[in-house]
C-alpha cells in the first residue's frame, strides 16, 4: 500500500513515519527544498522523542521517502493526507489557504481514485471545501476521475507523539463512502491488532471532534488554574484540592495540575478557531471565551508573584528560569508561558538567565541578540540571581541540590510555576517558596 503525506511539520512527519514503520510505502511531501534536503540527511526539523529513530530507519530501509513534487508523489497512492498548516488568522479563524491550496494541486496531478484524508486541524465544513477545490480542478481538466475525502484529525500529545500513534487510544475517521471507509480500514488494520480503535463518523462530525477534544483539555486547564487562584484568597492548597477532585473518576487526574496557563500549537489556536466557527454561525462559545481569558491572565500569574516580593520595579534584578517550551520533551516554544514571563520581567527592568534542555536554540529564534542569557545548565543560570522562576517541568529540574542552589542565588527565594516542589520541605531549609493557589 501506498500513501502521501503533505506537510513535513509534527503532525505530517510523524504520521508519515509511523505508518512507514508498519510496512506502508510513504511519500512525505514539502514545499522547503531545505527542509527535505535535511530530512534525508537525517536532520529533524522539530524535537520529538523517538522520531528520529524512526525517521532514519525506514528512510534507509525505503518505505519513508521525501519529495518537494506532490504531483509525482501522489500517482498510484491509495490515500494522500493533507497534514500542511492552518495558522490562525487576525480574527482567530484558522487560515485554510495552504489545505486547499493542497487539494487543488491534488485535483490537477491525480491519476487514479484517491482517498484525500484531512489530518489538519480544521473547521466544521471544510471537508466540503476540500472536495469543491478537487472537484473544480479535475472539471478545469476535464477529467471524471473519482475520489473520496475523508477527515482523519490527529490527538498526538508533543513529548509522546511517537508512542501516541503506534499505539493509539482512538482514531476518529469520517468518511462519505464505503470504498473510502474500507482503504482507511485497511490502512490502519496494524494498529488495530489489540482491539478495535477506530471510530467511524461523517465528516463534519470528524471535524468537530479534534476541536471539541482540545477545547474540552483546555477547558480543565483554565478551570482549575481559575480555582487556584481562588484557593490563594480563601487560604486553602489548590493541591490538595486537585488531589481530592481527580480521585473522582467522573473528573479524573489529566489536566488539572495549577499553573501558569497552557501553551503549544494546539490549545491556544484551536480554542480560538472554534469559539471564532460559533461566532460565524451566530453563536456565542462563552466558557470557551472564558478558558481563554483565564489563560491568557495566568501567564502573567508568576510575575504577579515576583513583583509582590521584589517590588514593581526590578531594574537591577536578574532571574534565573529554568523551562522555555510550553511543556517538557519538546522545543516547542509556541504561545508558551516563558515568553510572556521573560517579556514582563524585562518590562520592569530585570535581567533573565535561562536554560531549558532542549528549547534554547529555539528560544533565540524568538528573543535575538542578549535579550535572554542562555546558560550552559541549571546551575549556570542560577548563578548570581536574585531568584529562581520554575516554568517548564522537566524531570531534571525535579530534585535539584539545594545545597548548591543555597550557595549560587543571591536570595533563597523560589518561584515555582508548576507546583513541583514541596514547600514545607524548602521552608525548612531557609527557602522562600511561591506555587500556584496556595
Amino acid at each position: 500500500m501506498k500513501i502521501t503525506v503533505v506537510g513535513t511539520g509534527y503532525v505530517g512527519l510523524v504520521s508519515g513515519a509511523c505508518f512507514a514503520d508498519v510496512g506502508i510505502e510513504v511519500v512525505c511531501v514539502d514545499i522547503d527544498q531545505k527542509k527535505i534536503d535535511k530530512l534525508k540527511k537525517g536532520v529533524m526539523p522539530i524535537y520529538e522523542p523517538g522520531l528520529e529513530e524512526i525517521v532514519v530507519r525506514n528512510y534507509q530501509s525505503g518505505r519513508l521517502t521525501f519529495s518537494t513534487n506532490l504531483g509525482e508523489a501522489i500517482q498510484d497512492s491509495e490515500v494522500a493526507f493533507i497534514a500542511v498548516g492552518t495558522p490562525p488568522g487576525e480574527d482567530g479563524s484558522a487560515d485554510l489557504k495552504y489545505v486547499l491550496a493542497v487539494a487543488d494541486e491534488i485535483g490537477r496531478t491525480m491519476n487514479d481514485y484517491i482517498v484525500v484524508a484531512t489530518k489538519s486541524t480544521v473547521p466544521v465544513t471544510t471537508g466540503c471545501k476540500v472536495k469543491k477545490a478537487i472537484q473544480d480542478a479535475l472539471d478545469k481538466r476535464g477529467s471524471d476521475l473519482k475520489f473520496a475525502v475523508a477527515s482523519n484529525p490527529e490527538f498526538l500529545k508533543e513529548g509522546a507523539a511517537v508512542e501516541d500513534f503506534l499505539k493509539p487510544d482512538r482514531i476518529i475517521i469520517g468518511v462519505e463512502d464505503d470504498r473510502a471507509e474500507e482503504i482507511m480500514k485497511r490502512l490502519y488494520k496494524p494498529f488495530q491488532l489489540s482491539g478495535d480503535r477506530i471510530i467511524y463518523m461523517d465528516i463534519p462530525s470528524a471535524e468537530m471532534t479534534k476541536y471539541t477534544a482540545n477545547a474540552m483539555l483546555a477547558t480543565k486547564i483554565s478551570f482549575m488554574n481559575d480555582i487556584a487562584n481562588l484557593c490563594e484568597l480563601v487560604g486553602a492548597d489548590a493541591n490538595m484540592v486537585r488531589s481530592g477532585i481527580g480521585s473522582d473518576p467522573r473528573i479524573g487526574n489529566k489536566f488539572i495540575y495549577p499553573g501558569v496557563g497552557y501553551g503549544g500549537s494546539c490549545f491556544p489556536k484551536d480554542v480560538k478557531a472554534i469559539v471564532k466557527t460559533a461566532k460565524q454561525y451566530g453563536y456565542d462559545l462563552r466558557v470557551l471565551e472564558a478558558v481563554e481569558a483565564v489563560n491568557d491572565d495566568q501567564k502573567y500569574k508568576l510575575v504577579h508573584k515576583v513583583k509582590k516580593h521584589f517590588g514593581d520595579d526590578l531594574s537591577g534584578k536578574t532571574f534565573a528560569m529554568w523551562g522555555l517550551s510550553f511543556k517538557p520533551n519538546t522545543d516547542d516554544m509556541r504561545e508558551a508561558p516563558a515568553i510572556v514571563i521573560i517579556d514582563e520581567l524585562r518590562a520592569a527592568g530585570a535581567k533573565v538567565k535561562a536554560y531549558d534542555p532542549i528549547a534554547m536554540e529555539e528560544a533565540k529564534e524568538v528573543y535575538v541578540g542578549d535579550k535572554v542569557t542562555y546558560c550552559k545548565d541549571a546551575y549556570d543560570a542560577c548563578v548570581d540571581a536574585d531568584a529562581l522562576l520554575l516554568v517548564t517541568e522537566w524531570s531534571e529540574f525535579r530534585i535539584p541540590s539545594w545545597s548548591a542552589l543555597n550557595k549560587l542565588l543571591n536570595n533563597k527565594v523560589i518561584f515555582d510555576g508548576r507546583n513541583i516542589y514541596d514547600r514545607k520541605y524548602l521552608n525548612e531549609l531557609g527557602f522562600t517558596h511561591y506555587g500556584i493557589g496556595v
